[in-house]
């Protein structure tokens, strides 16, 4: 059987170790994580023997192999340091998105896994994903001819924005990355993925709008426990993690990340004295809420790209507009209307589970899995459609969105340098 080690066991890596776990894919043999909690809880989960139970990642990636692969599932600037190490420890790597914040970085990363002859996987799981694999099959038969626009939806969810974006972890470009880079990677590279090619051209529009001081009601207070207008708030954290102490289903995410102890008086605690009970409006929040992409590829044809904090957290939804016929996609079913006979059918998709991470990115992250493992077994990269170098090519188009969102330009892709 293959074995697995984990360095950063949040709840990415806990996810992707326990899909591995229990579908019999992969032994879990080691760990380093820095929280002792999260690090004797996963270690306790998995049987992992204390002489391979780590707080730094340099100590499990100091001497011989431990596992025939690796999952580097940590804070998206601490990628680069663990995954070339482990390459050069011939550790075949799965490696959490975004490669890393800059393109110096992900490219090193990608030169590395070429050097030393191992195996990366980006975790692009939205290209794993059943509901994928359907529309790509439908794409392949011809049925609406050639692709000539795709106009694409990133829901993120107005409480999982306050949630990961405002208040969490991924709240400040100088601590993690943009937007755009952090939440929204994974749609660039399925725009990629459907259309086949890579753009030329990009521009793209996006500014914080909302969740700032600017728009901080009056009598509002720093915290939402002392706050007067916490019950008429959306953003209400008190109300978010209180009623998800009620559903075992969100206690993993998004309670996992603001505590370990599922009762009221561990969620108090958690919202007196961290980050998670703060003010919407009243934190060191810089990244966008809302982005418009605009893409052009080479053969004249176009796609958008949109996300926003301001709506339900959903699957993606597409409309994807082909000479011959379109498809509108909800990330549950797929309508294919034919021109020809100016019919429409109706295919489910099975997508399985809701749009979350926590449920699994509607069974992309299973796929990606079970893609990597083999792909481990066998030895074979070609099992992998997210490898270093397809997935450094649409990071690139994120970096170009950016370039171009902040110099107000349209940047062509390739012919100029692009940086987080």
């Amino acid at each position: 059987m293959v074995t697995l080690a984990v360095v950063g066991a949040g709840l990415r890596a806990t996810g992707y170790a326990r899909l591995a776990r229990e579908g019999g894919l992969a032994e879990i043999v080691a760990v380093a994580e820095p929280d002792p909690g999260r690090r004797a809880d996963f270690a306790a989960e998995h049987g992992i023997p204390a002489a391979h139970v780590f707080s730094d990642w340099q100590d499990l990636l100091a001497g011989e192999r431990l596992a025939d692969a690796v999952i580097v599932a940590t804070q998206d600037r601490l990628h680069l340091e663990p995954a070339v190490r482990a390459a050069e420890l011939g550790y075949h790597i799965l490696l959490e998105k975004p490669m890393a914040p800059t393109e110096e970085d992900a490219a090193a990363i990608a030169a590395a896994a070429d050097r030393h002859g191992v195996i990366l996987a980006v975790c692009h799981v939205l290209r794993y994903a059943p509901y994928t694999t359907k529309l790509m099959e439908i794409l392949a038969e011809g049925r609406i001819g050639r692709i000539m626009n795709i106009q694409h939806l990133e829901q993120v969810g107005w409480w999982h924005q306050a949630h990961s974006f405002v208040r969490g972890n991924w709240r400040n470009e100088a601590e993690s990355a943009p937007m755009l880079l952090a939440k929204a990677c994974h749609d660039l590279d399925w725009i990629v993925h459907v259309k086949g090619q890579v753009p030329e051209r990009v521009s793209s529009f996006g500014n914080l709008v909302h969740f700032t001081a600017a728009s901080k009601p009056a009598g509002a207070t720093p915290r939402c426990l002392d706050c007067p207008l916490e019950p008429t708030c959306p953003y209400s954290a008190k109300q978010l993690y209180l009623d998800c102490l009620a559903d075992p289903a969100r206690h993993f995410w998004p309670l996992g990340a603001i505590t370990r102890d599922f009762t009221e008086e561990g969620v108090f605690k958690a919202l007196r004295e961290g980050p998670y009970g703060r003010c919407v409006y009243d934190c060191d929040n810089d990244v966008v809420d809302s982005q418009v992409v605009i893409m052009e590829f080479a053969d004249g044809t176009s796609a958008t790209c949109t996300m926003t904090a301001f709506g339900a957290l959903e699957h993606r939804k597409t409309k994807i507009f082909g000479t011959h016929g379109s498809i509108d996609c909800d990330g549950e079913t797929l309508r294919v209307h034919d021109f020809l006979t100016d019919k429409v059918t109706v295919i489910d998709a099975l997508a399985g589970a809701d749009a979350s991470a926590a449920s699994g990115h509607g069974g992309g992250d299973l796929g990606l899995i079970e893609a990597f493992v083999a792909a481990v077994r066998e030895g074979d990269p070609a099992l992998i459609p997210t490898d270093a170098h397809a997935s450094l090519a649409t990071h690139r188009v994120v970096w170009a969105a950016e370039q171009a969102r902040h110099t107000q330009t349209v940047v062509s892709i390739g012919k100029a340098p692009h940086h987080a």
